[in-house]
């Protein structure tokens, strides 16, 4: 993550009266304002059972939530290819030569 610029902070929260623990990732490049909540347990077998993600990225105001890691994967990879449009626009846009 800090190859491309971005800063990040982990942290682990284990509540006391459920067994449920809660893993916090927030990252940015300039701020830390996005944020990832993955919320698991155990299985008797001691597996990780992954029971909900949460993904608030720049300053959205209700969390995206996700059961399975496939439908965060697919919701990030449409949310980057809208980025990328839109920084193709601004570019196209700042090079045209009818603007300047």
């Amino acid at each position: 993550m800090r190859d491309n610029d971005l800063d990040y902070k982990r942290e682990y929260i284990r509540p006391m009266m459920t067994p449920e623990h809660v893993y916090i990732f927030r990252f940015g490049r300039h701020k830390l304002n996005n944020r990832v909540i993955v919320r698991y347990s155990h299985t008797w077998t001691g597996r990780l059972k992954i029971n909900e993600i949460d993904v608030r990225l720049h300053h959205q105001h209700h969390p995206r939530i996700f059961k399975t890691e496939t439908d965060l994967i697919l919701y990030l990879q449409q949310h980057m290819e809208k980025e990328q449009k839109k920084i193709v626009k601004q570019a196209v846009k700042h090079d045209d030569p009818q603007n300047q």
